[in-house]
């Protein structure tokens, strides 16, 4: 059985590949390492490695321009190819509990990515989760995973497939050590402009967050910086740093707040000075994201007037 010991677990899952799950751990990870945190990272995803590969960009960024960016300790748990299914848990199961031990006993913070498919890794890790996070595309494609609407009433008929193993995870937490979790869901890419669309998933968002028991929480808008970033393996909050000489645009520094509101509104077991440091710099980048979203409003809206 894992001993998480004092490590806050948090966890990114969704059984939908494209839904931001690895851009998110790893501006996580990375804002936690800002604040002082001891984080480690592990990457259930053996064949896409995504995490994996972020990570690794990153080191040789850093290794190639001499820059001391701060690191996660990270593993990868690698899917078995036994020839039984019970002895490739088992082998699984050995894996996971080896490196989560370690890493729990080393760490502040252990952020997991979980592939986009059900898997054996992905229910060890959702099952181990203190919070869990669900990053979706601000669309019914990504909702229905989650639950499932009637298309004339746009009323909740009942949990998806993804909710459902949720729930059988928190119910597994709750038998093993009485723990909970929270469960987070993230609306990614939104809009600057408001849409009937936009507001329709709104709606039944909320409904079936009361229904199921998650929180909801402000993602990240539609912004290119977040794949371009990739491959050097740096993310927002590494752009102010001495050697990494990015120019700041009104875009990054608002996204940079899109980033920290998401952890504001998670509300880990931050120390309280990293929390008051964090609330200090939140607030002037927070008023450049009202700026920029007005700004980026008028151009979306120009670009569909000249269509």
């Amino acid at each position: 059985m894992p001993d998480k010991g004092s490590a806050h677990i948090v966890v990114l899952g969704n059984e939908k590949g494209g839904s931001g799950k690895t851009t998110t751990a790893m501006h996580l990870i990375a804002l936690l390492l800002h604040e002082g945190a001891r984080v480690g990272s592990m990457d259930l995803d053996s064949r896409q490695r995504s995490l994996t590969r972020y990570v690794e960009n990153r080191k040789a960024w850093a290794e190639a321009n001499g820059v001391n960016l701060v690191m996660p300790d990270h593993v990868v748990i690698p899917r078995s190819d036994a020839d039984t299914v019970s002895e490739a848990q088992a082998i699984e199961r050995a894996a996971f509990e080896s490196e989560f031990n370690r890493l729990a006993a080393n760490n502040d913070f252990i952020v997991i990515d979980c592939p986009g498919a059900d898997s054996y890794l992905s229910r060890l890790g959702h099952a181990n989760a203190d919070t869990l996070i669900t990053p979706m595309n601000d669309s019914f494609v990504d909702f229905d995973l989650l639950g499932r609407v009637d298309p004339q009433s746009w009323k909740i008929k009942g949990p998806s497939v993804y909710s459902e193993m949720v729930w059988e995870s928190r119910k597994r937490r709750v038998m093993r050590d009485g723990g909970k979790i929270d469960w987070v869901v993230m609306r990614n890419r939104l809009s600057s402009l408001a849409a009937k669309n936009k507001r329709r998933v709104e709606g039944v968002l909320e409904a079936l967050a009361t229904r199921i028991g998650f929180r909801l929480a402000p993602g990240v808008g539609e912004r290119v910086i977040f794949r371009e970033m990739f491959p050097s393996g740096l993310t927002l909050l590494d752009l102010r740093q001495e050697g990494v000489e990015a120019q700041m645009s009104m875009s990054h520094v608002a996204a940079r707040a899109e980033v920290r509101a998401l952890l504001d509104v998670l509300d880990l077991p931050m120390p309280a000075a990293r929390a008051d440091k964090l609330v200090a710099e939140t607030a002037p980048e927070a008023q450049a994201e009202s700026a920029s979203s007005s700004e980026e409003a008028a151009d979306e809206a120009t670009g569909s007037n000249a269509g």
